[in-house]
């Protein structure tokens, strides 16, 4: 396999980026910056190899269509920091940690096995063709009490991706 070399400028520019963009919606990358750094230069050499950033923990299947439930950010950081206040790669933290600088620990992986997903792909293609319940829908939607930003999953998100709201202000809408 060929070595990728990052150029440490890309690699500050994506550190500041993801800070930048973060910061403002209530996402904290990791207080180790050493291992935020680290993670943000494993995912610039993910995206010359596999043309996307497919998360640094996990292995790429090759394909966009079979990473982009681990394209960073990943469809599990939410509820990881929720669950964990990580992510998984470790790249998110919660604003607790990240204030309290409390050191991080690895967690469980969420993603389901290949198997699942692929089970859980063919369920919802199916679902796409069936005619809509709005009172059976896979999910409970969860809205945002102070901008409406709405979002369908198990639980509302730590903070609004839009205002920065805090969980407590989400309320469940269907």
């Amino acid at each position: 396999m060929e070595k990728i070399v990052i150029p440490p400028n890309e690699t500050e520019d994506l550190f500041n980026k993801l800070t930048l963009q973060g910061a403002g919606r209530g996402y904290f990358l990791n207080h180790n910056e050493k291992m935020a750094k680290s993670l943000c230069e494993a995912l610039l050499k993910n995206e010359k190899r596999y043309g996307h950033q497919v998360c640094p923990c996990r292995l790429s299947a090759g394909s966009r269509e079979a990473d982009l439930d681990v394209i960073c950010p990943c469809d599990y950081r939410d509820p990881d920091l929720l669950q964990y206040g990580v992510c998984y790669c470790g790249l998110y933290v919660t604003k607790k940690i990240f204030n309290d600088k409390t050191p991080t620990k690895p967690i469980p992986e969420r993603r389901p096995n290949k198997e699942i997903r692929l089970q859980n792909k063919q369920k919802y293609m199916e679902e796409q063709n069936q005619p809509k319940n709005i009172n059976k829908l896979p999910y409970p939607v969860m809205r945002c009490s102070v901008c409406g930003y709405i979002c369908a999953r198990d639980e509302a998100p730590e903070v609004c991706p839009i205002c920065g709201a805090s969980h407590d202000r989400f309320q469940r809408f269907i």
